[in-house]
């Protein structure tokens, strides 16, 4: 579902919307529909990361280990031949 509604921008702004929308081959509509919803999830990531930084987790070193743990069962149940497909 669309809404339609009524926006004001600055004439550089518009400007450089519209150019980036052909560039890609995008409605302005289109285009500005995408960058408002990359400006959305890249607040919700930012918000996230802030609050996994407050809660002190390291989620790289988490993955970084269970990364190294499944290479360690892989190389115990395959003695380091590849698995079959």
């Amino acid at each position: 579902m669309t809404a339609k509604v009524t926006l004001s921008f600055s004439d550089e702004t518009i400007e450089e919307a519209r150019r980036f929308a052909k560039r890609e081959g995008l409605s302005l509509s289109a285009w500005m529909d995408q960058a408002a919803r990359e400006k959305a999830l890249r607040e919700v990531f930012t918000a996230h990361a802030a609050a996994v930084g407050r809660a002190g987790l390291d989620l790289e070193a988490a993955a970084l280990a269970d990364a190294q743990e499944a290479a360690m069962v892989d190389d115990a149940l395959f003695g380091g031949r590849p698995r079959a497909a």
